[in-house]
């Protein structure tokens, strides 16, 4: 443990404390609080294991934050390929390491499994997101335009 918390493979029974921090997660991207959604969603993602998610806890197991991670395949690598799609840090937890810990435990866990890369995309007027990522060494995509359409 380190700075207080420990980074951690959250589990099912992670799943009440998880669904706090991934509501105020989509609160943050003004999504209506919806808790009793949250856990469903979550405990899906437990059930079906289609996600990697890793939780910040302090020594008395109070979460600070989580990251959640979904699989994809590079055809061209022939190699998997993980998007880090949430990351959260509690208000009170934010500048102590938390978020950057959590980003680092993903890289680890993924190079220990053979992943060919992670991958994330932010807004571009989060600074701060954007300057812990820029630390850890990851790199601006400037050679592709990524493209979606809603459904």
């Amino acid at each position: 443990m380190a700075k207080g918390f420990e980074i951690r493979k959250a589990d099912l029974k992670d799943l009440a404390e998880l669904a706090i921090l991934f509501d105020g997660y989509r609160q943050f991207y003004q999504q209506p609080s919806d808790l009793e959604g949250a856990t469903s969603f979550l405990k899906e993602r437990f059930d079906q294991s289609d996600s990697m998610i890793f939780i910040a806890v302090t020594s008395a197991q109070t979460a600070l934050g989580f990251t959640q991670l979904y699989p994809l395949f590079s055809s061209v690598r022939m190699r998997p390929v993980w998007i880090l799609n949430d990351l959260y840090v509690l208000r009170e937890a934010r500048g102590k390491g938390v978020g950057q810990q959590l980003i680092q435990a993903a890289e680890s866990w993924g190079r220990s499994v053979g992943v060919a890369a992670l991958e994330l995309s932010t807004a571009k007027d989060n600074l701060t997101a954007k300057s812990v990522y820029d630390a850890l060494g990851w790199e601006l995509d400037t050679t592709y335009d990524h493209y979606s359409i809603r459904l």
